[in-house]
């Protein structure tokens, strides 16, 4: 089994959380640059931690490992149905490129590690266990060399009960 399916195994077997979209754990889908499985789970009443495995399909093959702490400002934005929470925080990543050239990947190409500080906002729907988020992540990269990076999705998940 390969790293990123243990990872998401893991993350599956200790995740175990009940409830709707603003409590609990959430799995759904990430679409953007990455895109990928997205996990949620809220560990109080404003505050979450987040993660998912990515592929790249545009420019240069790679696979992404992130996660993050997020906060939640549900007083920001009010709406007449459901909750729209803004969210910020701060998190990890780890972006493995596809170096099928014979071990000789140019430095560009190179695993590199960063941090992220995702900005986002998160639609709860209010009968359902289902959300729907847009961020936007700066990403400075650290490891192999320091340089700055941007993702951006849309997503869907669904919350377990």
């Amino acid at each position: 089994m390969s790293k990123p399916l243990l990872i998401f195994a893991w993350l599956m077997l200790f995740c175990n959380f009940a409830g709707a979209q603003d409590r609990g754990f959430g799995l759904g889908i990430i679409l953007g640059e990455p895109t990928g499985i997205s996990l949620k789970g809220w560990q109080g009443r404003s505050t979450a931690i987040d993660g998912a495995l990515a592929w790249s399909f545009a420019g240069k093959d790679f696979f992404q490992i992130h996660g993050d702490y997020l906060a939640h400002n549900f007083a920001l934005i009010k709406v007449e149905k459901g909750k729209l929470p803004f969210y910020y925080g701060i998190g990890g990543r780890i972006k493995f490129f596809n170096n099928d050239d014979g071990g000789k990947a140019r430095d560009n190409d190179k695993t590199r590690i960063g941090v992220r500080v995702p900005l986002g906002l998160a639609y709860l729907f209010e009968r359902t266990t289902l959300d729907i988020f847009l961020e936007v992540v700066p990403i400075l990269d650290l490891i192999p060399e320091t340089e700055l990076d941007l993702n951006a999705a849309i997503g869907i998940r669904y919350f377990f009960k």
